[in-house]
C-alpha cells in the first residue's frame, strides 16, 4: 500500500474515533518514510505542525535533481493558500528551500509556508508553516490547517514529483 494511501486509511479510521489533539503518524513503503506531526483531528480536516517525508533514494540525487524537484513542486502545489517557489538553492549541501511567493499578511505580521528538500546527508523533504510578528524577532512555528483531501494530496505531489526514481 503507498504511503498516501496508508495515510488515507488512518485518517479515516482516526477521524471516525471522533476529535483527537496531537498524534503522531508515521508510514513506511519500501524505505520510504512518512511522518506527520498533527496538533488536532476531526473528519474532514487537521491542523498540522510538521510533515516529513524521507527518500533515501535521494542520496543519488544530483543539485539539478533537487532543483528540478524544487521547480516542479512549486508548479504543481497551486492549492495552497498561498502559491509557493523555490527561493534558495544549496549546491554544497544539496538542499533547496521553497517558500510562499506573498506570504499571507495579517495585522500582527505575515504567515508562509516553508518547504526544505534536502539530498546529501538528510534525503528528505519537511513541511512547515510558519509566523512572523511584527516587532518581534524570530519566527514561530504555527500550525498547516488543511482538508484529509489536500494532506493526502500533498503527500502524493510529493512523491511524484520527485526526480530520482
Amino acid at each position: 500500500m503507498s504511503l498516501s494511501q496508508q495515510l488515507q486509511q488512518e485518517l479515516n479510521r482516526l477521524s471516525a474515533q471522533g476529535p483527537i489533539v496531537g498524534c503522531s503518524l508515521v508510514f513506511a513503503e519500501a524505505s520510504d518514510l512518512l511522518e506527520v506531526d498533527l496538533a488536532a483531528l476531526d473528519t474532514m480536516s487537521c491542523a498540522m505542525n510538521e510533515l516529513r517525508l524521507t527518500l533515501p533514494r535521494l542520496q543519488n540525487g544530483t543539485n539539478d535533481d533537487i532543483k528540478h524537484w524544487a521547480d516542479d513542486l512549486s508548479r504543481r502545489i497551486t492549492y495552497l493558500l498561498e502559491q509557493i517557489g523555490p527561493i534558495e538553492f544549496d549546491d554544497q549541501s544539496g538542499s533547496a528551500m521553497i517558500r510562499s511567493n506573498q506570504p499571507t499578511q495579517l495585522p500582527s505580521g505575515a504567515v508562509y509556508y516553508e518547504f526544505v528538500l534536502q539530498s546529501a546527508s538528510k534525503n528528505a523533504v519537511t513541511i512547515n508553516r510558519y509566523e512572523i510578528v511584527k516587532g518581534q524577532p524570530g519566527r514561530k512555528l504555527v500550525t498547516l490547517q488543511l482538508t484529509h483531501e489536500v494532506l493526502v494530496k500533498l503527500v502524493n505531489d510529493l512523491l511524484e514529483t520527485c526526480p530520482v526514481p
